[in-house]
C-alpha cells in the first residue's frame, strides 16, 4: 500500500518543532521498560475487546535503538506472515509502519534512541482512514483502494514482538494504548504533548511501563491487563539458576543452561506423525503438541472452469509482450477458488505445573540426537529432578518421564490447552481427554474430528482428577503417555474415528514399562540415525552450550558445529517423515499456530523438494515414502486440475499443495501460476530408483512420471521467435522480470525440469520395457525444448530473453534458473564448463546472503561448482545467529525447516557428489570424492553416505587430502571414481567392497 507525506499548517509545525526539541512529554520522568531479545514478553490474551474490525488506534511512547532492516514490533495482534489483525512496528529499520487488512502505511521516521517519540496508527474502515502519527503530527496516510474491515485473530496482543516472539523491538517503552475507535488529529496531538495524558473515550487498555513491571501490568485506563506471555503456560523462571553444569557426554547433543521461553528455543521431538516442542521449564513445563493430519478445512475442489476459456488469450498476450495484461487476466480468471490453501494447525499444549522454587542448581536441558530423547535435569536443595521426553515411532505415543533422586518428591498438576474448538475433561482419575474439531480456512469448513489423550502412570503417592486437571502428589516417579489422532483417512475421506487409535495407543503403551518404551524407541531411531557418522574435527568451543556456539559461530572455529547441524538435519527428517506419515511440511511437523507463516503447507517451487535433498545421500531413503505417497495422491487431484483448468490429459500441480492435495494455482499470478511443481516432485521418484535400483518401485511410480510428462506434451506451445517448445503461461518462481510481473513463457527452470522429467520417463520406460511409441514422442519433444542461454553479463539467463539485469530484484532469494546445476546435474564443471561458469556469474550477481533456505540452496550450488572456501563461507552464514535459532531451527525468518535440510544436503555435497548415466537399462555411476572440502575441515571422516547406482561410501582424509575411500556395492552397477583430476573405472560386484586412495 502506498503512503504519502502530508503538509501541515503553521500551527501544527510549531507543535512539531516543540516536540522535536523536547520529545513527547508523555514520557517525561520515566525511563520506561527495556525491550530487547532477552526481556520478558508482555501480552493481553485474545478476547472480544481486542477483536476490532471497523476502527482501531494503536499508540505508544518509545525510544528506539538502532535496529536492523526487519525492525521490531511495538504493538502486535497480527498473524505472522499475513495482514490479519493489526500491528504497529518499525519496519524497515527505525521507520514506522501500520498494518491491517487494508495493507500497510509506512513512514521513514528514523526513530531515535536519545529521546522519546510518540507514535500512533489510526484506522477506520467506515470513515476510510488509515494514518500514521509521529509526535502528534500526521506523517503518512494510505489513500485509495478498498477500506475493508479488519480481520480478527485468536492470538494475543503482544508488546515489543510478534506472536511467535520474533521481530523484537529494541529500545524502551514508557506507555502504550489500544483504542476501539479512530482518534482524531486533535486528540492525538493533545496526548502526545501531555506529561500525564488523560485517557479518552473508547480505550480498550492503556499501560504505563516501569523498569521492572513484574508478572502483571494493570491498566491505567480500560480493563485489559498485560501479563508475562502465556502466564499459565510460561516457562520463564523468575528465581535463580546457580552453577555451571557441563556438557552432556553425547557429543551429538543440543544443550542449554536455562529453560526455553520462546518457541524457537524449545527442543523438537517427533516420530514422523506426532511432534512435540519441549521447553524444559522449572516450575512450569510446556510440551507443545502436533499431529501431522490436523490441518484446517476438509476435502475441496479448487479447480476453475473459466481458466480454460482464458488460456488462449493469456498466451496471446504473453507472446505479444503484453505481460501486465496477461497477469491481470490470469489473476481475474485463471487462479484457484479459493485463492489460498489450508494451513497446518496445532493440537495444543500439555502443561505441567510443579511446586514453586526460588533457586535451582546445575540446570541443564538437552536433546540427544543419537537417542532422540529430550531431557531436563536440575537440583533443588539436595534433590535432583529429571524429565525425559520422546516421541516413539514404535508405540505411537509421546512419553514424558518425571523422576527425583529421593522418593516421594514428584508432585505436579497436568492440564491441557488449545486454540482449537475443543473440550478438555478428565476420564477416570488418571487421564486427560481433549476432543475437538479442526478450524475453517479460506471459506472451507473444518471437517476433521481430533482427539488427544494424556494418561498419568505414577509410582507411589496419589493421583486425582480435579475438573480438567490431574494432580500427582508425593510420587516416586511418573510416566505420562500422550496420544493424538484425527478422523483423516485420506485427502478425500474424513470418516475415521480418532478415539479408537488414540485409546489403543495409550492402552498398548501402558502395558510396557518405561524402560521398555525407551529402549524400543531408541533402537528404532538408531536403526536409521546411526547409518551415517561424520567427524569434521573438534575444538574447545564444542563444549559450550549450543546457543552460545550459534551466537559466536561467525568468529569461532567450530567445525563440530557443522557436523552437529548435519546430523540435526538428519534427525529432523527421521522425526518428521516416516513411512505411513504425511511428508515433512514447511515446518516439518512442528507448529504452534492455527495460522502459521505460509500456512506451513507444502511449497513445491523449492521448499518441499529441499526438505528431501538429504534423504537419499544420507541413507534415509525410507523417509522419502511419504513424499512418494503424496505425489501419487496428486496424480488424482492433479488430473482434474489438468483437465478443467488446462484442457489437458495427465496431471499437474502448481507451486503449493496441502493435506487435501489441492493442485491449482494459488496466492496470485506473481507467485502461483507455475505449472511445473509436480514435474519437479517427480525428480524425487526417479532419484529414489537411481539410488536404490528397485524395479518394483519404478513400476509403481511410472504412471506418475508418465502422467506428468503427458500433461506437458499436451500443453507445451511453440514460441514465435525460435520455434522452441515452451510452457506458457508460467513464471520463474516468485521473481519479477523487467516488466514488473513474473508471468512469462518458457522460463529457464521449466526447460531444465522438463528435460529431467522427460529423460527419467524415457529411461523408466526403457527399463520396464513399455511404451516405446510414447518414448519416441518424449525424445522428439525434449529435443525442441529451449536450451540454456548465457546472457550479456556472462550469467545463465533466467528467462528466454536476457532480462536478468533489468529485473526488479537482481539479488532475489530464489535461484530457480540454476536448477540445472543443483539439484539436477545437467550442468557440471566437467562436462559443461561454460554453463557452469555462467552459473557462477549468476550466483555472484545474486549474492550469498538470503533467506535460510536461500542460503541452503546456495551452499549446494557452490559445492557443485567445487569452490570449497566460498561454500564454507556461505555455510557459516547459515550457521550464524541470523539464520539459525537457538534450538538450531532454520530462520527464514521466521522458522522454515527447509534451510535445515538444505544445509545438511550441502555438507554432504561438499564431501561426495554423484550422478548416473544410462545405456539402455544399465546404470553407470560417477562418484566424486571430496569435491569441495574447505580448509576448516582439513582432517576428518564420514561413514555411510550413499551414491547413485547403489553404493555406500566411507571417506577418510587428513590435511585436506584423501587418505582412503571404501565403496560398497549394493547392486553391482558399473562405477567411475573421481578424486581431483584422477578418474578410475571400476566394477564392484554386488555385495563387494573396493578401497581406494585416490590414485
Amino acid at each position: 500500500m502506498q503512503s504519502r507525506r502530508r503538509w501541515f499548517s503553521t500551527g501544527w509545525v510549531a507543535i512539531a518543532v516543540a516536540l522535536l526539541l523536547v520529545g513527547p512529554t508523555g514520557a517525561a520522568g520515566s525511563d520506561g521498560m527495556r525491550l530487547d531479545g532477552k526481556s520478558p514478553i508482555y501480552e493481553a490474551q485474545s478476547q472480544r475487546a481486542l477483536d476490532l474490525t471497523d476502527e482501531v488506534t494503536l499508540e505508544a511512547w518509545v525510544r528506539a535503538d538502532r535496529m536492523g532492516q526487519s525492525g521490531g514490533r511495538i504493538l502486535d495482534k497480527s498473524m505472522p506472515g499475513t495482514s490479519d489483525g493489526y500491528m504497529l512496528d518499525t519496519f524497515p529499520g527505525n521507520s514506522l509502519r501500520f498494518v491491517n487488512a487494508k495493507g500497510s502505511c509506512t513512514y521513514d521516521a528514523k526513530l531515535p534512541a536519545d529521546r522519546w517519540s510518540h507514535v500512533a496508527g489510526v484506522y477506520s474502515a467506515s470513515k476510510k482512514i488509515m494514518k500514521l502519527y509521529l509526535n502528534g503530527q500526521e506523517v503518512a496516510s494510505a489513500d485509495g483502494g478498498a477500506f475493508v474491515p479488519m480481520t480478527t485473530t485468536g492470538i494475543p496482543l503482544r508488546i515489543g514482538c510478534d506472536p511467535r516472539g520474533d521481530n523484537r523491538f529494541v529500545g524502551r517503552i514508557q506507555r502504550a494504548a489500544v483504542y476501539r475507535r479512530a482518534l482524531n488529529a486533535d486528540e492525538i496531538a493533545s496526548r502526545a504533548n501531555q506529561a500525564e495524558p488523560a485517557s479518552l473515550r473508547g480505550v480498550v487498555g492503556e499501560w504505563v511501563f516501569a523498569a521492572e513491571p513484574g508478572r502483571k501490568i494493570e491498566p491505567v485506563a480500560g480493563r485489559l491487563a498485560l501479563e508475562v506471555e502465556g502466564l499459565n503456560s510460561s516457562t520463564r523462571f523468575w528465581g535463580t539458576i546457580a552453577g555451571q553444569v557441563s556438557a552432556p557426554k553425547e557429543p551429538l547433543s543440543l544443550w542449554y543452561r536455562q529453560p526455553a521461553v520462546e518457541w524457537v528455543e524449545a527442543l523438537a521431538v517427533g516420530n514422523g506423525r506426532l511432534g512435540a516442542m519441549v521447553f524444559g521449564g522449572i516450575d512450569r513445563e510446556r510440551i507443545q503438541l502436533n499431529e501431522d493430519t490436523l490441518w484446517a478445512g476438509g476435502p475441496y475442489d479448487p479447480t476453475r472452469p473459466e481458466a480454460l476459456e482464458a488460456l488462449p488469450e493469456a498466451r496471446r498476450l504473453i507472446f505479444a509482450g503484453k505481460y501486465r495484461e496477461a497477469d491481470a487476466l490470469i489473476g481475474k480468471q485463471m487462479m484457484s477458488k479459493p485463492l489460498g490453501q489450508m494451513p497446518y494447525q496445532v493440537v495444543g499444549d500439555l502443561l505441567l505445573a510443579f511446586p514453586s522454587v526460588e533457586k535451582v542448581t546445575d540446570y541443564r536441558r538437552d536433546l540427544n540426537l543419537d537417542e532422540a530423547v529430550a531431557s531436563v535435569t536440575y537440583t533443588v536443595d539436595d534433590v535432583t529432578f529429571k524429565r525425559e521426553v520422546f516421541s516413539s515411532p514404535v508405540d505411537q505415543v509421546i512419553v514424558v518421564r518425571i523422576t527425583a533422586s529421593k522418593p516421594g518428591r514428584v508432585s505436579f498438576t497436568a492440564g491441557m490447552k488449545t486454540p482449537q474448538r475443543a473440550t478438555i475433561e478428565t476420564e477416570n482419575s488418571d487421564t486427560l481427554v481433549m476432543r475437538g474439531v479442526n478450524g475453517a480456512s479460506q471459506g472451507i469448513d473444518g471437517a476433521l474430528k481430533f482427539q488427544s489423550r494424556v494418561r498419568v502412570l505414577a509410582s507411589g503417592g496419589t493421583t486425582k482428577s480435579e475438573g480438567d486437571r490431574l494432580t500427582v502428589t508425593n510420587a516416586d516417579s511418573a510416566t505420562l503417555l500422550v496420544a493424538a489422532a484425527t478422523s483423516y483417512k485420506s485427502f478425500k475421506d474424513v470418516s475415521g474415528d480418532p478415539e479408537t487409535p488414540a485409546k489403543a495407543a495409550i492402552t498398548a503403551a501402558s502395558a510396557k514399562s518405561f524402560d521398555t518404551l525407551r529402549a524400543d524407541h531408541v533402537a528404532e531411531h538408531r536403526r536409521l540415525f546411526r547409518r551415517v557418522s561424520l567427524d569434521l574435527g573438534v575444538t574447545e568451543v564444542a563444549s559450550l552450550p549450543t546457543d552460545e556456539r550459534i551466537r559466536n559461530s561467525m568468529t569461532n572455529h567450530d567445525p563440530q558445529l557443522a557436523a552437529l547441524y548435519f546430523q540435526f538435519g538428519r534427525y529432523l527428517l527421521i522425526s518428521s517423515s516416516r513411512p505411513g506419515t504425511q511428508p515433512a511440511n514447511l515446518q516439518g511437523i512442528w507448529n504452534d499456530s492455527m495460522s502459521p507463516p505460509w500456512s506451513s503447507k507444502y511449497t513445491i517451487n523449492i521448499n518441499t523438494e529441499m526438505n528431501y535433498w538429504p534423504a537419499e545421500p544420507t541413507a534415509l531413503s525410507e523417509c522419502v515414502e511419504p513424499l512418494v505417497a503424496m505425489v501419487m495422491d496428486l496424480t488424482e487431484t492433479g488430473a482434474r486440475t489438468a483437465r478443467v483448468n488446462w484442457g489437458a490429459s495427465g496431471w499437474v500441480c502448481h507451486h503449493n499443495t496441502d493435506l487435501w492435495r489441492a493442485s491449482g494455482p494459488i496466492d496470485g499470478p506473481f507467485w502461483g501460476f507455475w505449472p511445473t511443481g509436480g514435474a519437479w516432485l517427480c525428480k524425487h521418484l526417479w532419484e529414489h530408483y537411481e539410488y536404490g535400483g528397485d524395479q518394483a518401485f519404478l513400476a509403481k511410480v511410472y504412471p506418475a512420471l508418465k502422467g506428468a510428462s503427458q500433461f506437458f506434451l499436451d500443453t507445451l506451445v511453440e514460441e514465435p521467435t525460435h520455434k522452441w517448445l515452451v510452457t506458457c503461461p508460467s513464471i520463474s518462481p516468485e521473481n519479477g522480470h523487467k516488466y514488473g510481473v513474473s508471468v512469462c513463457a518458457g522460463p529457464t527452470m521449466d526447460n531444465q525440469i522438463l528435460r529431467d522429467l522427460f529423460a527419467s520417463c524415457i529411461h523408466a520406460a526403457t527399463i520396464l520395457g513399455v511404451d516405446e511409441a510414447f518414448r519416441g514422442k518424449l525424445e522428439a519433444t525434449r529435443a525442441r525444448l529451449a536450451p540454456d542461454q548465457i546472457g550479456k553479463e556472462g550469467q545463465l539467463q533466467e528467462w528466454l530473453e536476457d532480462w536478468d539485469m533489468e529485473a526488479g530484484d537482481i539479488h532475489h532469494r530464489h535461484v530457480s534458473h540454476l536448477y540445472g546445476l543443483h539439484p539436477s546435474d545437467q550442468i557440471n564443471v566437467h562436462d559443461t564448463p561454460e554453463l557452469a561458469a555462467a552459473v557462477r556469474r549468476s550466483l555472484e550477481i545474486r549474492g550469498d546472503n538470503a533467506t535460510g533456505w536461500g542460503i541452503g540452496w546456495r551452499i549446494n550450488l557452490w559445492a557443485r561448482l567445487q569452490d570449497a572456501e566460498h561454500t564454507f563461507q556461505i555455510l557459516k552464514l547459515l550457521l550464524g545467529p541470523e539464520r539459525t535459532y537457538p534450538n538450531m531451527f532454520d530462520a527464514h525468518p521466521p522458522f522454515q525447516i527447509d534451510g535445515n535440510f538444505g544445509g545438511a544436503s550441502g555438507i554432504a555435497e561438499m564431501l561426495l557428489q554423484t550422478r548416473v548415466r544410462f545405456s539402455g537399462p544399465a546404470m553407470t555411476a560417477e562418484i566424486e570424492l571430496l569435491p569441495a572440502l574447505p580448509k576448516a575441515f582439513a582432517t576428518g571422516s564420514v561413514r555411510g553416505l550413499r551414491a547413485k547406482g547403489g553404493f555406500d561410501v566411507d571417506i577418510e582424509w587428513a590435511d585436506g587430502k584423501l587418505v582412503a575411500a571404501t565403496i560398497r556395492s549394493r547392486l553391482g552397477s558399473a562405477c567411475r571414481l573421481r578424486y581431483g583430476d584422477v578418474v578410475r573405472e571400476v566394477r564392484i560386484e554386488k555385495g563387494g567392497t573396493f578401497r581406494w586412495d585416490g590414485r
